[in-house]
C-alpha cells in the first residue's frame, strides 16, 4: 500500500476502502492508504475508537453515515471476517472491552442463512457477490431495528450499540430569552443614544438607525431519573443520554431510589465508559426501592429552592410506583411547577396499550407536569427532547388545574 505501513494493516484498510467503495462511498486507495498511517499512528484499542478514526478520516458528508456504520460492522464488528480475504485473523483491531457479537440468528439478526455450496439464500437464488448489497441493508436495519427497540428489552451489548443513537439527540436544548440586549440590524427596539451618536458622522441626520434584539440563552436543564428495581431496564439506557445531557447541555443530573444522588460532576468527563463507571460507584441505591416524594422534597430543599429549578426545564423519569404518601409527592411536584419553566415527565410503561396513570404517584404528580411522555425507545426519545425545548403551556399543565 505505502512504504511504512504494515502489509497485515494495509489489507484490512484496501478491503474496508473497497467495501466503502462498494456501497456507494467514494475513497480512493490512497485514502484507505492514508487511513492506515493514521491507525499505525493512533494506535487505537478499542473497536469504537477504530471506528472514529476510519469516520473522521473517511467521510466527507453526514449523508453518507448510514453506509459508514453498515460496512464498518460488515468489516470489523465480527458480521464478516476479513480473515477469509488475506488468510489471517485481524486480533489487533478487535475491541478488548466489547463482547464478541453473537453468531446468526442467536438474536434475531437479519444476515441470511447459508445455502448449500457456500452460497446464501437470497431473491433469485444470488450467489454470494450478489447477496452483499442486500447484507449491507439487514445492516442498516438493523440500527433501525433498535432505534424502534424497547430500552428493556435491549442487551448491554445492544445498548452499548445504540448509545451513539442517544448522543445524537442532543441538538435541540432548550433556551430562553437574556435580559440584556445587543445590537441586531433587525432588533424589536430602537437604540435612541446609539443612533444620535452615529448621526454625528452624517451632520446631525440619523440615517442608520440601531437597533437592539435580546439573545437566546440556554436554559438550565435538570434531571431526575428513577434508579429504582423497577426502572432499572430503563434507567441503564437513560444514564447515556443524561451523560451526553450532562456534558453538551451542562445539565444538572440527579439519581435517586431510596436517596437522592447528585450525578453531574461524575458525569461531566469525556469519556462515557469512565463516566458511567463512576456514576455506578457512585449509586449505592442502584435498582432497589423508591421514595419519589420524599427525594423531591430533598432536592427542593437542597438546590431547588436556592435556584436550581428557577426558570428551568426540569425532566423527571420515573414509572411513579411511590411507596410512601402519594400527598407528599404531590406537593412537591407543586413546588417545582412553580419555579420551573417546564416540567415533562417520562415514564416508559405509558406505551403499554391501555395504559393509564392510576397509580397514587402519576395521579399525584400529573397536574403538575407540562408533558407526560413514554422515552421508552431512540425514537420516543426524539419526542422527549423536543417537549424539552417546547414553550410552557399557557392554560395549565398537562391536566386541569
Amino acid at each position: 500500500m505505502s512504504a511504512g505501513v504494515p502489509a497485515d494493516l494495509a489489507s484490512v484498510f484496501g478491503l474496508f476502502g473497497r467495501e466503502l467503495h462498494r456501497a456507494g462511498i467514494p475513497v480512493s486507495p490512497s485514502e484507505s492508504a492514508q487511513l492506515a498511517r493514521v491507525v499505525q499512528v493512533c494506535d487505537p484499542l478499542t473497536v469504537d475508537q477504530l471506528y472514529w478514526c476510519a469516520r473522521v478520516s473517511l467521510l466527507r458528508s453526514p449523508d453518507q453515515v448510514p453506509e459508514f456504520n453498515a460496512v464498518f460492522a460488515l468489516v470489523f464488528r465480527g458480521l464478516a471476517d476479513v480473515a477469509e480475504h488475506r488468510g489471517q485473523e485481524p486480533s489487533a483491531l478487535r475491541s478488548e472491552s466489547r463482547p464478541p457479537r453473537q453468531a446468526a440468528g442467536e438474536r434475531g439478526s437479519e444476515r441470511p442463512p447459508a445455502g448449500p455450496a457456500g452460497t446464501r439464500a437470497g431473491p433469485a437464488g444470488e450467489q454470494e457477490g450478489d447477496a452483499e448489497p442486500h447484507v449491507l441493508r439487514a445492516l442498516a436495519s438493523s440500527e433501525e431495528r433498535l432505534r424502534h427497540a424497547d430500552f428493556g428489552a435491549l442487551s448491554d451489548a445492544e445498548l452499548a450499540e445504540v448509545a451513539p443513537l442517544l448522543h445524537q439527540l442532543l441538538t435541540t436544548l432548550p433556551t430562553r430569552r437574556s435580559r440584556r440586549r445587543h445590537r441586531h440590524p433587525r432588533g424589536d427596539r430602537l437604540d435612541v443614544r446609539a443612533t444620535i451618536r452615529r448621526s454625528i458622522r452624517s451632520g446631525g441626520d440619523p440615517v442608520l438607525a440601531v437597533r437592539r434584539s435580546r439573545r437566546r440563552r440556554p436554559r438550565r436543564l435538570v434531571a431526575l431519573l428513577d434508579i429504582s428495581g423497577s426502572m432499572e431496564p430503563y434507567a441503564r439506557a437513560w444514564l447515556h443520554l443524561l451523560w451526553g445531557a450532562a456534558t453538551v447541555a451542562r445539565a444538572e443530573v440527579f439519581v435517586f431510589g431510596t436517596r437522592l444522588t447528585r450525578l453531574t460532576p461524575v458525569l461531566r468527563t469525556r469519556s462515557p465508559q469512565q463516566a458511567l463507571a463512576r456514576a455506578g460507584r457512585a449509586m449505592p441505591d442502584w435498582s432497589g426501592g423508591t421514595r419519589i416524594g420524599h427525594n423531591l422534597k430533598a432536592f427542593m430543599h437542597r438546590y431547588g429552592r436556592s435556584g436550581m429549578a428557577h426558570g428551568a426545564v426540569v425532566l423527571v423519569v420515573s414509572d411513579g410506583w411511590e411507596r410512601d404518601d402519594p400527598a407528599v409527592l404531590g406537593a412537591q411536584m407543586e413546588a417545582i411547577a412553580r419555579r420551573a419553566h417546564r416540567v415533562v415527565w417520562v415514564n416508559p410503561r405509558a406505551v403499554a396499550p391501555g395504559f393509564a396513570p392510576d397509580t397514587g404517584g402519576m395521579r399525584a404528580a400529573l397536574p403538575f407536569c407540562d408533558d407526560l411522555l413514554s422515552g421508552h425507545s431512540v425514537e420516543a426519545l426524539a419526542e422527549v427532547v423536543a417537549a424539552l425545548g417546547g414553550d410552557r403551556q399557557v392554560s395549565g399543565r398537562h391536566t386541569g388545574r
